[in-house]
């Protein structure tokens, strides 16, 4: 397996005539686009890569493989480095088109996506990108029963008490805080109307 900055597959022969080609490495980081601003993804040790290329027809290809990024995140409660390993299989439709001068991914009729690109030295370090940050959590924990940090001083709770936990039992502590993450994601359910549902409007 070879070792590369970015994740590359030439696809000129493809472009000539039928056949198929692959490419394989591994990635530390990711550079990539997103919203019209540069952005990087680093990841916790080298993330290995395999796509193999097949030329359909016309200027339609089919891209397959494998991309197994380790995500650095942190915990949701207390913070703490998290490693978090992911295993993404790899297919999509193709399409070549030499006006477009960075690849992107394209909406088809049929809710399908298709990668259109217009180089045949192909960057993938766009779509590999989405398509981790689709497949990636929202928040994690670097372990179930972690207990978060104190909310005046910041101590990490789960290395003890702190002074202003010590009259309040760790375990209550933690369920309070349960408590309030849960109230927090049923507070973003509710639509800005909510407040209204109870108000008493006088009779015209």
């Amino acid at each position: 397996m070879t070792s590369s900055l970015s994740p590359r597959v030439h696809l000129g022969t493809l472009l000539r005539q039928m056949g198929d080609v692959s490419a394989s490495g591994e990635l530390a980081e990711l550079h990539y686009e997103q919203g019209g601003d540069q952005q990087s993804m680093r990841f916790a040790k080298p993330a290995p890569y395999r796509v193999s290329v097949n030329a359909l027809q016309g200027n339609e290809f089919w891209l397959q493989g494998q991309f197994e990024p380790t995500l650095e995140m942190e915990c949701a409660r207390c913070l703490r480095p998290v490693a978090v390993p992911l295993s993404l299989k790899l297919g999509t439709l193709m399409r070549y088109d030499p006006a477009a001068q960075t690849p992107y991914l394209e909406e088809a009729d049929t809710g399908e996506e298709i990668l259109v690109f217009g180089e045949p030295d192909l960057n993938l370090s766009n779509y590999l990108a989405e398509t981790t940050l689709l497949e990636a959590p929202l928040s994690v924990l670097h372990d179930a029963a972690c207990k978060g940090l104190c909310q005046v001083c910041g101590h990490d709770l789960n290395e003890g008490p702190c002074e202003h936990s010590v009259g309040v039992p760790i375990e209550e502590s933690s369920e309070r805080f349960l408590e309030a993450e849960h109230e927090g994601k049923q507070h973003a359910r509710q639509t800005p109307f909510a407040a209204l549902r109870g108000l008493e409007l006088p009779d015209e």
